[in-house]
C-alpha cells in the first residue's frame, strides 16, 4: 500500500475540488459570522445557515466591487467557487461576489446574464470608442420628468453652451420600459441626431435600476455606433449598461461633463494659442525684417549700379591721374624744349651773324683766319641779312 504525506493528501484533494465543474462555479446563501477584515485588503468569514457552516474569504481584488458594507449577521448570497487551503486541510469558499440577499433573485439574474454577456465579448475594452472632444450634439435618453435630465441640460449649457442636446424621453422604470430605452438609442443611431450618447437616470434601488440590467438594453448600447456614456444611478451603482457603455459616468451630472468640454478652459487655451501665435508671428516678422535689411544691404553693395559707380569713380580717378600724369610729362617736355631751344638759339649762327658777324668762306669751305682769306682769290661773306663777293687784299 503506497503511505502519502499530508501535503500530497491535501494536494490531491484540492486538485479534485478544483476540477469539478460544479464547485467551480457556485451561488451560496447564508448567514455571515466571524467576519475579520484583514489589513491587507482581504476578508475573511464564515457563511453558515440553520445547520451548517462553510469558511468564506473574499480577496481585496474583488471587494472594491463591492456596493454595500457587510457586517455580522447579515443574509447575503455569494459568488464563487470551492477549493481547499491546504496548509490546514480545510476547504473554503473563495468568494468573487457578494450581494445582500433582499436581492437575491434579481442578483442570479445579473450574474446570468452578465456571465452570457461578458462570454458575448460585448463588455472587451476593445470594443470602447472615444468620446469626442468637441460633440456639436448630445443625445439624452433618459426620463423627461426627473432630476438627471435637469442635471445635464444644466451642466452641459454651462459648460459647453455651443453643443445642441437632443433629448429622447423615456420611462426608464417599469413596465416596457427596457423596450423604450432600447428603441431611443436605435432611433438616435439611426437618424444620426448626435455625436455623442449619455444614457442614464438617477439613483433608486436596484429593482428601480433593473432596466440597465435587461438584456436588450446592454446589446443596444453594445451595438451603438455613437458613443455612449453610461450614467446610472448614483456613484456605488453598478449596471450591466455601464459594462456594455464606452464609458461610464457616476452620476448624470458627471456623464454632463464627460461628454462636454470646459467651455471657459478652452477659452483660456484660444486666448493662450493666441498670444503665442501673435508673439510668434511677431518675432517671425522681426527675423525676416533683419534677414530683409542684411539682403538689401548686401544687393545695395553689390548692386550693377553700385558697381558701375565704383568703376565710374575708379576711371574718374584714373583719368586724374592719367591727365596728372600727362601734364606733368607735358610740362617737363615744354621744360626741356625750352631748354634746348635756349641751347639752340645761343648756338644759332643767325644770332651771331644778327649781332653784326659775318661768316667767310671759299665755297663750301668755311675760313676761320686771315691767312686763309689771303690765300683765296675771292671770298664770300656771309650776313644776317644776305651775302656779297669780295677779293681779298693784302
Amino acid at each position: 500500500m503506497q503511505v502519502f504525506t499530508v501535503s500530497e493528501i491535501n494536494g490531491y484533494v484540492k486538485s479534485i475540488f478544483d476540477e469539478d465543474a460544479v464547485l467551480s462555479e457556485v451561488v451560496v446563501t447564508g448567514e455571515i459570522s466571524n467576519l475579520k477584515n484583514h489589513s491587507s485588503g482581504h476578508m475573511y468569514f464564515t457563511l453558515k445557515d440553520e445547520s451548517a457552516a462553510i469558511s468564506a474569504a473574499m480577496f481585496k481584488w474583488n471587494r472594491k466591487w463591492m456596493r454595500f458594507v457587510p457586517e455580522n449577521g447579515m443574509k447575503v448570497i455569494a459568488h464563487g467557487k470551492i477549493t481547499l487551503y491546504e496548509p490546514s486541510g480545510q476547504f473554503q469558499l473563495v468568494v468573487t461576489s457578494l450581494q445582500p440577499d433582499g436581492a437575491g433573485e434579481l442578483f442570479l439574474a445579473y450574474e446570468q446574464l452578465r456571465r452570457k454577456l461578458e462570454g458575448e465579448g460585448l463588455f472587451d475594452r476593445s470594443r470602447k470608442k472615444p468620446i469626442p472632444e468637441y460633440p456639436e450634439r448630445v443625445g439624452v435618453v433618459t426620463s423627461k420628468t426627473g432630476a438627471a435630465v435637469q442635471d445635464i441640460i444644466n451642466v452641459i449649457s454651462r459648460r459647453y453652451p455651443p453643443a445642441d442636446i437632443v433629448l429622447c424621453p423615456v420611462q426608464v422604470q417599469g413596465i416596457g420600459s427596457s423596450q423604450q430605452i432600447a428603441a431611443a438609442i436605435a432611433f438616435l443611431n439611426e437618424t444620426n441626431a448626435c455625436d455623442v450618447m449619455i444614457v442614464g437616470r438617477g439613483g433608486g434601488s436596484i429593482e428601480d435600476l433593473w432596466s440597465f440590467n435587461t438584456e436588450i438594453v446592454v446589446r443596444a448600447v453594445a451595438a451603438s455606433d455613437i458613443p455612449v456614456i453610461s450614467a446610472v444611478g448614483h456613484e456605488t451603482d453598478f449596471t450591466l449598461c455601464d459594462f456594455a457603455a464606452d464609458l461610464r459616468a457616476p452620476t448624470p451630472s458627471a456623464a454632463a461633463e464627460l461628454a462636454v468640454p470646459d467651455g471657459n478652459a478652452l477659452l483660456d487655451y484660444i486666448r493662450s494659442l493666441s498670444y503665442t501665435c501673435r508673439e510668434s508671428v511677431k518675432m517671425r516678422i522681426k527675423h525676416l525684417e533683419m534677414r530683409t535689411d542684411k539682403a538689401s544691404h548686401i544687393c545695395e553693395a553689390n548692386s550693377p549700379q553700385k558697381q558701375l559707380q565704383s568703376k565710374k569713380s575708379s576711371l574718374d580717378n584714373a583719368l586724374l591721374r592719367i591727365n596728372a600724369s600727362v601734364f606733368s610729362k607735358y610740362e617737363s617736355a615744354v621744360y626741356r624744349f625750352s631748354s634746348v631751344c635756349a641751347k639752340l638759339a645761343a648756338l644759332n649762327p643767325l644770332s651771331v651773324l644778327s649781332r653784326g658777324y659775318c661768316i667767310a668762306s671759299d665755297g663750301d669751305r668755311t675760313l676761320y683766319s686771315a691767312q686763309e682769306a689771303k690765300e683765296c682769290d675771292r671770298i664770300e661773306l656771309t650776313f644776317v641779312d644776305g651775302s656779297i663777293n669780295c677779293t681779298p687784299i693784302e
